[in-house]
């Protein structure tokens, strides 16, 4: 007899001592929610995103006490006709003495007047970094808010980074809370339609929402290692229901095969044994084709990346654990359940109905039909289409989306665009940061000075009429000017005036001085700093994913030649969603269908993002539908006819997990924030042309062509055929195997019989 698997093993045990494995769940998600609220999440902070030139200048300006801080505007505006300047006086002396008595404010600038004459802005520079800033400007919005109270004859609004960030945090909020109302009800149908069941139903949601739980405890702790950067809970919302629901789904369903197979001749303990054996293995080898994917992310050497993979990791490790451990349990007790049903229908005459598992029908027939009379064109036809539908991925441009980009619907965005029209110079602001000695500052002020008036020439730039915006630090040795530019943060004049002042103006003045170290940040460059270092790092993660993709399909299917093959079909399904991406995004037509506004290009995190998760993700349909051909091929069935047997078993399973994902995934397109809608959108695209066109049309047609090949350099499959033949044309059969319906009908003996899904491996 075969030695079980710790999979099959943990099955067993969860499977005789139930009430034991499902209390011992419910401690574990008690025990990591609770130790995590207890530890407190640890937020990332300023430096932990400092990349880049950048990165650089704002380290030299914090270490000389001069670093660009959180900057508020308060705008003072009539209500209706010109501005009464009586009243708006008044109502600057009250914002004035208002902010001033706040410990979160540093300073308050003098009243600036617009060109019109219209609108007051009033600015207030905050205390501490830029990362505390949506927290400590709640105190000002509070008495911002009194002070229109006080003037009812004036619009009197706030507006600026730490206010927006605050704004962007509420909706965002907001926006996962109306994610999981579409989800939900969607999910809860499509699991009824597989199963049929409201008991059943309810089993892979609960197991997923538990282990979103335990999740959000692991992060918390976990955080203290990795900082948080806000976007990790997002992950463990988005992939944790879609893994977790499909995993569990993946489960049951094989479970049922198994009861139809046994047809009562198998107790619910033994039943969950063999499916432990097949989808059990098949669940552990996916989650860690996720799990190391998802690890390519630390590579990227970037704070939210990390973020990111922490999130995905421990919600697919806390998913797996759950379907290996506690959801045998629950079979066991429905499974028990159901027989007790069943035999008092019995001891009352009444007939039982059993279960029975479907054959594929006539819509799954008709979509096989391409792939299994004609392989060669079903697969030339397809891989064109797939590729036609990349090509709009090579006009990509990568962005790193900017304040511009967020939704009108927050207020602090809508005084945001007031502001910007009465005062287009703050749009965006560079700044120069020159360390240099102490004795070299007279020279450093009038080297900067000269860059401003430079920079003041220069039509890229503002033209203000006041003194040059320069500050120095205590030891003389740090000195700052600010430069500002009309231009959206993300358009190509913003990224053209970074680069006349890098590459022109700075060389030309401050740069020509010996021993100086200079460095430019601020909104913009953090940006294309960004986007430069993400397109550095793309290659090492990129080459680390395929390896480990490769690597883990080997693992699986002790085959060279299906490692090869998935990582073709994972680059085409996801240029061909890049390549949708960019047709829906990078233009305008769908602004107003999808509630967005446009980049005029694609967040630069969305595709390095869409590797890693889509080439995890599509390991789930690699292992469930190749386990099942492979499964047959060993039972002795000819590769051709296992490819089609495996496949057509596994459509319904597949199809229905691709549609929770894919519901998952395309709820975050009806968020407000527009990174967050391109990656749900691509990822939904991604997992629909994967389960739809990769494993219907492509995969089958490409292992029809390869036959046994698909295996190599593994031997057990032509073992296995060679033996058939032999052991079924021994017995009149003209070497024609049994098939593995058949072979499951012949009689089993023993209570606890090793299942031959096990023994077959």
């Amino acid at each position: 007899m075969r030695k079980r698997s710790v999979t099959v093993r943990v099955a067993r045990w969860s499977a005789l001592h139930p009430g034991h494995a499902v209390i011992g769940w419910l401690v574990f998600v008690v025990l990591c929610l609770g130790g995590g609220i207890a530890a407190g999440m640890n937020s990332a902070t300023s430096e932990d995103f400092r990349v880049g030139e950048a990165g650089r200048a704002e380290a030299l300006a914090t270490e000389g006490g001069v670093q660009l801080r959180p900057t508020e505007q308060v705008l003072i505006s009539a209500r209706s006709g010109p501005l009464d300047k009586a009243a708006a006086d008044a109502a600057v002396k009250d914002i004035t003495a208002r902010m001033k008595s706040l410990p979160e404010v540093a300073s308050v600038a003098a009243p600036v007047e617009s060109a019109d004459g219209r609108v007051l802005r009033v600015q207030v520079e905050l205390n501490g970094p830029d990362q505390d800033g949506k927290k400590n400007v709640v105190p000002l919005q509070a008495q911002t808010e009194q002070a229109e109270k006080a003037h009812p004859d004036l619009v009197i609004e706030e507006t600026g980074a730490a206010s927006v960030s605050k704004g962007v945090n509420d909706q965002r909020g907001e926006d996962l809370a109306f994610s999981e109302t579409i989800t939900l009800p969607i999910t809860l149908i499509t699991l009824a339609l597989v199963f049929g069941s409201v008991v059943m139903v309810g089993v892979p949601l609960l197991l997923a929402v538990t282990s979103i739980m335990a999740t959000m405890g692991l992060a918390m702790l976990a955080s203290h290692l990795l900082p948080d950067t806000g976007v990790g809970m997002n992950m463990i919302l988005l992939i944790g229901m879609a893994v977790g629901v499909d995993y569990t789904l993946f489960y049951l369903k094989r479970e049922r095969e198994e009861r139809a197979r046994a047809g009562g001749r198998l107790t619910s303990e033994a039943l969950v044994e063999a499916a432990a054996a097949t989808a059990g293995r098949a669940i552990v080898v996916s989650g860690l084709a996720v799990i190391v994917s998802t690890a390519a992310l630390y590579l990227a050497g970037d704070v939210i990346f990390d973020s990111l993979a922490t999130g995905t990791i421990l919600v697919v490790a806390v998913a797996v654990i759950s379907s290996v451990t506690v959801l045998p349990a629950l079979l066991v007790k429905l499974g028990k359940r159901a027989e007790r049903r069943a035999a008092k229908r019995l001891a009352q005459g009444k007939p039982v109905k059993t279960y029975g598992e479907k054959k594929p029908g006539r819509a799954w027939n008709a979509l096989l039909a391409p792939a299994r009379k004609r392989p060669a064109l079903t697969l030339c036809l397809s891989v064109l289409a797939m590729l036609g539908l990349a090509l709009p991925a090579l006009n990509m441009e990568l962005k790193d989306p900017a304040r511009d980009s967020f939704s009108r619907d927050i207020p602090a965005m809508q005084g945001y665009d007031r502001l910007l029209d009465a005062f287009p110079e703050q749009r965006i602001r560079h700044q120069v940061v020159v360390r240099a000695s102490a004795e070299q500052a007279g020279e450093v002020t009038r080297a900067l000075r000269d860059l401003d008036r430079r920079a003041a020439a220069d039509p890229l730039f503002s033209h203000p009429s006041k003194a040059p915006v320069l500050r120095s630090s205590e030891d003389r040795r740090t000195t700052t000017l600010e430069l500002n530019a009309p231009h959206a943060t993300y358009s190509k004049k913003a990224v053209a005036s970074l680069d006349h002042l890098r590459d022109d103006h700075l060389p030309a003045t401050v740069g020509k001085l010996p021993g100086v170290e200079t460095a430019v940040t601020g909104e913009v460059p953090r940006g294309t700093d960004y986007v430069e270092h993400q397109n550095q790092k793309l290659p090492l993660v990129l080459g680390f994913l395929l390896l480990m993709t490769f690597a883990m399909t080997v693992f699986a299917f002790r085959s060279v030649v299906l490692g090869l093959l998935g990582i073709v079909l994972n680059l085409l399904s996801a240029a061909s969603a890049l390549g949708l991406l960019v047709l829906v995004f990078q233009g305008k037509w769908a602004e107003e269908l999808l509630s967005f506004i446009s980049l005029g290009g694609i967040s630069s995190r969305v595709p390095l993002f869409l590797f890693v998760i889509l080439f995890g993700l599509s390991m789930d349909y690699q292992v469930f539908v190749v386990s099942r051909i492979r499964e047959a091929a060993l039972n002795g069935v000819p590769t051709p006819q296992a490819v089609i047997q495996g496949i057509g078993s596994s459509a319904k399973v597949v199809t229905s997990a691709a549609i929770v994902m894919v519901t998952v995934f395309a709820s975050f397109v009806m968020l407000h924030i527009v990174e967050m809608k391109q990656m749900g959108f691509v990822l939904a695209v991604a997992v629909l042309l994967d389960a739809v066109v990769i494993r219907i049309m492509i995969l089958p047609a490409a292992l029809l062509l390869l036959g046994r090949a698909t295996w190599w350099p593994s031997r057990a499959i032509r073992r296995a055929e060679e033996q058939a033949a032999e052991r079924y044309g021994a017995h009149g059969t003209m070497g024609v195997p049994e098939s593995p319906e058949a072979a499951e009908d012949r009689p089993l003996s023993g209570h606890w019989a090793e299942p031959r899904a096990a023994r077959r491996g």
